[in-house]
């Protein structure tokens, strides 16, 4: 304030200038606005880095899934076919219905309920609501709702689907449904097809070859999931599977289970199996277990017994019942092979000059023979005397086979063991083949080479066994065991052949020749005779193997190995019957005959030239008058007469007959047989087979197979027998059957 004079002059300030205090807090403010923002510049651009080279390959993967649709194109597993071109495992399209979790939508964009979902899955595919529900309720980002839906079930999902307005979420994949038309034939050779690979059998082991490759297609979709037309979809086509075709003939495979069932129950054995080889190939015609199981029904246990205990068994425990009725017991299960294995011994001592097959007085059986600490005895009740190589194996004789293995000795034992492969495996392309379990060669003693000599105290699986006599008949070539004999790719056409593989010649074709001439004579006058097939020579080997030591429960296991034609075989067939307990356990008196009634059938299947043709087997013969003659007159009269010969009689061939079935004067066709009797022979007792639908040559051949007559009226397939099935008559009865021609069409 200014004052001049007594007059007082008042300035006022300038309210529009600042002080220098807020200039300085105006200055900070824009700097802190400054520095904010080149922060945020910078964070910006560190998140656009982030996002453009750390994140930038996710977010591109991500939003190229949001923007496509990948549909896989499942292959189709190869058919399997056998060897006549029957299918026996087939793929048919059906399809595998999924969610994506938690983005089911409707077309308005709003998720469809769990609930709406449940009731439609349940009631579309024949599900239990709480259960779809429970499947529901995953934390799986995808979920299976059902496999191997058909089209029916998939045609009534889409139009539910459009029905309720569902646009997306919902997937149908192309998927395969595997079935067995023949449902338990050779069901332990096939195996089956689990969920994504084959479980068991073929279908395991040949996975690889007869599942393929998937394909995929890949498209753009739009916001609704809707598949929208773009250049660069990409299509790469699904590889099929290979087809293959097995060695195996479903006709054979069926004779053999056909008969092999039969067996068992009739002996109330615990199991068996037979396997049917083509000796020159090594190719596996059939292979059969007994107990089977359905294919398509793999996880159904296969017994009466089995199925009343199932609900109480543990999973444990149901897993291993499960693992045993597909386990494939001819290559998976060892046994001892018994007197069958005596052919092995023959041919070994034969190929190394050892012994001849007829040198009269070889070797000598006093009923028991004395190995170290032990009397091994022969199975005979009664001592064979002196013996040539051919009356040991006729006999079976034990002892004689003693003798044979010391003079080959431990060395050359373990050789040719070795050389017909029984201390491997065969190397057939099977799932679960075991091999052959010997004495260590150290620890192997005198005793133990005698019991190996003739069978005992030791274990083969059987497709061993089959392999080895097919060495032994074949010319001595060692074959591999063949089950596929070519694959066939279905999209291009391509075959691709499994030639037979030899592994090694084993022994000479001179030593082969006379293996089979003594396998003949063990039909024709040995423990082979019921074998015989008419109409075809057939030589064969029977053998009982005892329970292991200390494993009495285990009982005896009954075999019959045979083949046919003697001369150049062209089948060979072992029959196994594990602990037979209606009866006899002696191979020859209960698996011959099932091998002489598969041969008779499977025979004529495969061509083979039978004597009896069309214009003989109705031709009728008179049973001449042998009472009084020798064995060997009697013998040479009825064979010059067309008949074949039974002879029940232990003495020797000068020993006079006392009586003959049927009688003389009976009328019978060519190839009949008749029974020989002497002083104080048996007469035996035979069971009538079920004879119905069976053509005349098949029937006369089932009777033959257990030493019984025919005699026929009519023509076409039998429809009546007069003797009922299962009754016992005396051997050499004549069964009358009446045979009718099929009404085509079948009946009103």
């Amino acid at each position: 304030m200014i004052i001049i004079g007594k007059k007082r002059v008042i300035k006022k300030k300038n309210s529009t200038k600042p002080s220098v205090n807020q200039k300085q807090v105006s200055n900070v403010r824009s700097l802190f606005l400054l520095v904010g923002f080149i922060i945020c510049f910078l964070a910006l651009l560190v998140r656009i880095g982030y996002i453009q080279f750390v994140k930038g390959a996710e977010y591109k993967e991500n939003a190229y899934k949001q923007q496509t649709k990948s549909q896989v194109l499942a292959s189709k597993r190869g058919t399997i076919y056998d060897s006549t071109n029957k299918i026996l495992a087939i793929s048919s399209s059906v399809d595998t219905i999924s969610i994506n979790n938690g983005n089911v939508i409707y077309n308005d964009k709003t998720e469809v309920p769990k609930e709406v979902l449940a009731e439609g899955f349940s009631e579309i595919f024949s599900l239990n609501y709480d259960d779809v529900m429970n499947t529901l309720n995953s934390s799986s980002s995808l979920i299976t709702v059902a496999r191997r839906v058909d089209k029916t079930a998939v045609d009534n999902l889409k139009a539910w689907m459009e029905e309720k307005g569902i646009a997306s979420g919902i997937n149908i994949d192309e998927d395969s449904k595997r079935t067995y038309p023949y449902n338990n034939l050779a069901s332990n050779i096939i195996g089956f097809y689990g969920t994504d690979t084959g479980i068991d059998g073929i279908e395991n082991s040949w996975n690889d070859e007869l599942s393929g490759t998937p394909g995929r297609i890949v498209t753009s979709t739009n916001v609704n999931k809707q598949a929208i037309s773009d250049e660069n979809e990409q299509y790469i086509p699904a590889q099929n599977g290979s087809d293959l075709y097995l060695t195996i003939d479903a006709t054979v495979q069926q004779i053999a289970e056909k008969y092999l069932e039969q067996a068992v129950i009739e002996n109330k054995s615990n199991g068996g199996c037979v396997i049917i080889m083509k000796p020159s190939t090594g190719d596996i015609l059939a292979e059969a277990s007994y107990p089977t199981y359905d294919l398509n029904s793999p996880y159904t246990p296969n017994t009466a017994e089995l199925q009343a205990v199932w609900d109480t068994l543990s999973q444990e425990e149901k897993n291993s019942a499960l693992f045993q009725m597909w386990r494939n017991k001819p290559i998976a299960n060892g046994y001892e092979p018994g007197s069958t294995f005596k052919i092995i011994t023959s041919a070994i001592g034969l190929e190394e000059n050892l012994v001849e097959t007829d040198t009269p007085g070889d070797f000598y059986c006093a009923h028991s023979y004395h190995v170290g600490n032990y009397d091994i005895q022969c199975w005979a009740k009664n001592a064979h005397g002196s013996l040539s190589l051919r009356g040991a194996l006729q006999n079976s004789c034990n002892p004689s086979f003693i003798q044979l293995g010391q003079r080959i000795g431990k060395e050359r034992f373990y050789k040719y063991l070795n050389g017909f492969g029984l201390l491997g495996k065969t190397g057939v392309r099977l799932p679960g083949e075991a091999s052959g379990y010997f004495h260590p060669y150290d620890s192997c003693g005198p005793v133990e080479l005698a019991t190996m000599s003739f069978g005992q105290r030791f274990t083969i699986t059987p497709l061993q066994l089959i392999t080895s006599v097919c060495a032994c008949v074949n010319g001595g070539d060692l074959m591999q065991p063949r089950i596929v004999s070519k694959l066939v790719n279905p999209d291009t056409g391509v075959v691709t052949e499994v030639p037979p593989v030899k592994v090694r010649q084993v022994i000479s074709k001179t030593t082969s020749d006379k293996i089979k001439d003594m396998m003949g004579s063990v039909v024709t006058g040995g423990t082979g005779k019921n074998a015989a097939v008419a109409g075809y020579s057939v030589g064969g080997k029977s053998g009982t193997s005892e329970p292991p030591v200390g494993k009495p429960e285990e009982g005896y296991t009954a075999s019959f190995v045979a083949i046919s034609p003697v001369e150049n075989p062209e089948v060979a067939v072992l029959v196994v019957l594990y602990k037979p307990t209606s009866g006899s356990h002696q191979g020859g008196t209960v698996c011959a005959p099932v091998a002489s009634q598969i041969l008779s059938e499977v025979l004529p299947h495969l061509g083979i030239t039978s004597t009896i043709t069309s214009e003989n087997i109705d031709k009728l013969l008179t049973v001449p008058t042998v009472t009084g003659k020798t064995l060997t007159e009697a013998r040479k009269i009825l064979e010059n007469s067309g008949f074949s010969v039974i002879l029940r009689s232990s003495a020797d061939s000068d020993v006079t007959v006392t009586s003959q079935y049927p009688i003389a004067g009976t009328s019978l066709q060519s190839g009949s047989v008749i029974c020989l009797y002497t002083n104080g022979s048996e007469k035996l007792q035979k069971q009538v087979p079920d004879l119905k639908g069976k053509t005349a040559d098949q029937a006369k051949n089932s009777l033959l197979s257990v030493d019984l007559n025919i005699s026929v009226e009519g023509e076409g397939r039998v429809v009546s027998q007069d003797v009922m099935a299962g009754t016992e008559v005396p051997e050499g009865s004549v069964i009358t059957v009446t045979l009718k021609e099929e009404i085509s069409g079948g009946a009103q």
